[in-house]
């Protein structure tokens, strides 16, 4: 079986190659990619090369393919595992497999660490450990773009249920955001904020009764109050609230204030910004837990912390990089259940825009970009699909298809796509 795949030889060393996959084994599954949404995880991958943690030292004579936020279809299934999986059925895969046989030891994960599995590719090779870790899962859901976005989700998920709070004189971590609590959400209008939003009004077991979002970006915070409106917050018995910190004289006051100047018990920070750090410390509550969610490229940085408010108001620091498999079957879960994260995805591409992207990916505005492995395509705004439909009638009807789902992304403009791609370019 040959695949088409980005592979990585070393720092900003993409190649997009043709090659032929070996015969998988009867513990392996061959799989076809049907979508991809890159992430910044990659881009820092392509950026560090073999000093990044995941990526094996040999990548230069032994390439991986890049990738983790991946969905479709498996067509071949080993003798091992024809009991759990069959032919047809769709997946999603949790990257963090946590196992100590792989390339790169415990941190290996498809689309960082293998020469045979990555998102970015037409047709994979799932290797054993996947499946013996449970990471494999099972996707019910329409369409595909749904469960490749299930792993960014999840990792917005595991962020929630690792913050803690205890009761003083016990010692005894309560995990999980506090039920009613004071929630805040900085720089929180990027993709991975619009996530976090998005599950904290679509969670069923527990949510936050004010939940402030905060960004300097008065644009991006409109969007997200179109997509996850105030009214709908309210229906769900949670105050939210989208606020432009620029436009404020005292951020740390004036956020405090919006408590009745108890502060914060969850605060969730979603940018790797010295000032964005303190100032949620400053805003914490009694007992508050700062989840940075928010991995920097510099391995020195550092923000300073009130250990004043740490010996005296319990205050307190969590931090997470991806979910787990109970993270990544609840986002599928609640996809199920009318979840749907289209809201992310601002930009469409296919494979052969994989490797100009991943390596700007910094410096491309909006959300997601969605990559489709067996389409070829420009990065392409969803913004731009009407403008570009005046010469291409592919783009004109993705466009149509948008606007009556609110210029957002879905499983209809995906199905079109897949089926007419080749006639973009």
């Amino acid at each position: 079986m040959k695949t088409k795949a980005v592979r990585l030889y070393g720092k900003k060393d993409l190649r997009l190659e043709e090659f032929e996959l070996p015969q998988i084994k009867d513990n392996e599954i061959l799989a076809k990619v049907v979508s991809d949404s890159l992430c910044m995880s990659s881009y820092k991958a392509a950026s560090q090369g073999t000093d990044h943690k995941r990526i094996p030292n040999d990548v230069e004579e032994n390439p991986i393919i890049i990738g983790h936020e991946f969905a479709g279809e498996l067509i071949e299934v080993g003798a091992k595992w024809t009991h759990k999986f069959k032919a047809g059925d769709k997946f999603s895969i949790q990257p963090a497999l946590n196992y100590e046989g792989g390339p790169v030891g415990v941190l290996s994960a498809p689309g960082y660490s293998y020469h045979h599995i990555g998102g970015d590719a037409t047709y994979v090779i799932i290797p054993n450990e996947v499946m013996e870790r449970d990471c494999l899962l099972a996707y019910q859901g329409e369409g595909f773009y749904p469960a490749s976005l299930a792993e960014p989700l999840s990792c917005v998920i595991g962020a929630m249920h690792a913050n803690y709070h205890i009761t003083p004189g016990s010692y005894i971590h309560k995990m999980d955001i506090v039920e009613d609590g004071k929630m805040a959400i900085l720089a929180g209008v990027g993709p991975m904020g619009l996530a976090a939003i998005n599950y904290v009004l679509r969670r069923e077991d527990r949510h936050p009764s004010l939940c402030v979002v905060t960004d300097v970006d008065q644009t991006r915070l409109d969007r997200a109050a179109t997509l996850y409106t105030v009214e709908f917050a309210a229906s769900k018995g949670i105050d939210l609230r989208y606020i432009n910190t620029s436009t404020m004289q005292n951020p740390v006051a004036e956020l405090k204030e919006m408590t009745g100047g108890n502060g914060y018990d969850d605060v969730f920070v979603f940018a790797p910004v010295k000032q964005v750090v303190e100032q949620a410390d400053a805003i914490l509550a009694f007992d508050g837990c700062l989840n940075f969610f928010a991995g920097p490229g510099d391995p020195n940085f550092s923000a300073s912390f009130n250990f004043y408010n740490v010996h005296y108001g319990y205050t307190h620091v969590a931090g997470t990089s991806g979910g787990n498999n109970d993270d990544m079957v609840e986002a599928l879960d609640l996809m199920s259940k009318g979840l749907d994260p289209a809201g992310l995805i601002t930009h469409i591409g296919g494979l052969n825009s994989v490797i100009k992207a991943t390596n700007h990916l910094p410096e491309i505005p909006g959300g997601k970009k969605l990559i489709y492995t067996h389409v070829e395509m420009p990065l392409t705004p969803i913004a731009d699909f009407a403008k570009l439909g005046e010469l291409n009638p592919v783009y004109k009807q993705l466009s149509m298809i948008c606007d009556r789902n609110k210029g957002l992304w879905s499983v209809e403009a995906e199905a079109f796509l897949l089926e007419n791609g080749d006639k973009l370019i």
